[in-house]
């Protein structure tokens, strides 16, 4: 049996999974569809349509797609209460925050997007640091 399995057995893997695991596993998987549709878009603007630089607009796209990768696996990893998980999804919030402020100091149109991605990426760093998630993953102190 590995390490993580006998984490998750000992974070009581037949009860609920805690409402604040699967807010943030929501958040977290928001953010990676975000990032994915951006990413299809781009690269069908470069494709299909006039942008300035096609070869910038195609490389954005499929860059974007592969960094959706990992908020979604994070995401997909914490609804099953997987150990691992919280790593990469604690990256993606805290890379969410300088982008979420880029935007807000843009303004114009993009200045809702910032607010929106700002207040996820900190509300899902709140959850995922509270000690029910914690614990849920079974990512406590060890000994405890």
């Amino acid at each position: 049996m590995s390490t993580e399995q006998t984490h998750a057995q000992h974070a009581a893997p037949n009860s609920p999974v805690p409402a604040r695991l699967i807010a943030a596993a929501a958040l977290t998987a928001l953010e990676g569809l975000a990032l994915a549709g951006l990413g299809v878009y781009l690269l069908v603007m470069g494709l299909l349509g006039d942008p300035d630089s096609p070869q910038q607009a195609e490389t954005g796209g499929v860059t974007l797609l592969a960094l959706a990768l990992l908020p979604l696996a994070a995401a997909h990893g914490l609804r099953l209460r997987r150990r691992w998980a919280r790593g990469p999804a604690l990256i993606t919030q805290l890379m969410a925050v300088p982008v979420s402020w880029t935007l807000i100091d843009t303004g114009g149109g993009v200045l809702a997007g910032g607010i929106a991605l700002a207040a996820a990426a900190l509300t899902a760093l709140v959850l995922l640091v509270s000690p029910t998630t914690t614990q849920a993953l079974g990512a406590g102190p060890r000994g405890a």
